[in-house]
């Protein structure tokens, strides 16, 4: 991979906003760290490898009303996975889905990772349900669907660590679907240069996606679990992934140019 990114001029150290939506449960916390750490550790180390410069963070407990003072605090936001569907009746998820569309119009960069992802097309317009075939656990695989300028592209194709049993059924009318599985047909999404919307996890490791399935053994079911399970053979693109969040958070399209009237 090249060390910069394909947007105009040279890289910026980016000031990103974790948009907290739930805690590691705590029994995992002393071993894997909370959420926010996953994302700092993901992103930090993708810039490293990318020779990129390191990342400032800010996390925001958005689950107890804890909100930038403005948008502009952060040059992008990552909106976390939760144990919520974006559908239950609290007054917190309606709060962040006014804050998704606040951030829509004002068109400022944001990344939805899983009840992010979600969050983000219901709060746009589109539906998100429980999904028909039941839980994803472990590694599932993606293949791209589309191309933006700003996708640094190693493969057509990219395993994540998954841990969902909702799925977005229906995107919003101005978002364009970035990848897809026969499993999951809305895997990604863009909404123009200032959305991204994922459904895997490329912050999990595998140990702490082992814990997670082992503690939800019962109510995955033997089947799931064990399909799940044997899934972590399989590798994963989480660096990649991790890559492609801070490209798309470096993108600044090409300023449109005029020709001279005179």
């Amino acid at each position: 991979m090249t060390t910069t990114t394909r947007s105009q001029g040279a890289v910026r150290t980016l000031r990103i906003g974790i948009l907290k939506t739930d805690s590691v449960r705590p029994e995992f916390i002393g071993l894997h760290g909370d959420y926010p750490d996953m994302f700092r550790t993901l992103l930090t180390d993708a810039a490293e490898i990318a020779g990129m410069p390191t990342p400032e963070f800010e996390t925001y407990d958005v689950q107890h009303g804890r909100y930038p003072g403005t948008p502009e605090d952060c040059d992008g936001y990552v909106i976390t996975g939760s144990r919520d569907s974006v559908y239950d009746p609290h007054p917190w998820i309606a709060e962040l889905g006014e804050y998704v569309r606040e951030l829509h119009q004002r068109q400022h960069k944001l990344i939805g990772i899983c009840f992010g992802h979600q969050l983000v097309a219901q709060a746009l317009g589109g539906e998100t349900t429980a999904a028909d075939v039941g839980w994803a656990v472990g590694v599932h695989g993606s293949r791209l669907t589309a191309r933006p300028p700003w996708l640094s592209v190693d493969a057509d194709d990219f395993a994540l660590l998954s841990s969902h049993k909702d799925q977005v059924r229906r995107l919003p009318d101005d978002a364009e679907l970035l990848a897809a599985s026969d499993f999951c047909p809305i895997a990604a999404f863009t909404v123009g240069d200032h959305i991204l919307a994922l459904q895997g996890h490329p912050e999990f490791v595998k140990p702490y996606a082992e814990d997670l399935m082992r503690f939800r053994e019962t109510l995955l079911g033997a089947e799931v679990f064990a399909r799940g399970m044997a899934s972590l053979a399989e590798p994963v693109q989480r660096m990649q992934v991790g890559r492609w969040m801070l490209d798309f958070l470096n993108w600044r399209a090409p300023a449109a140019t005029h020709a001279d009237d005179h």
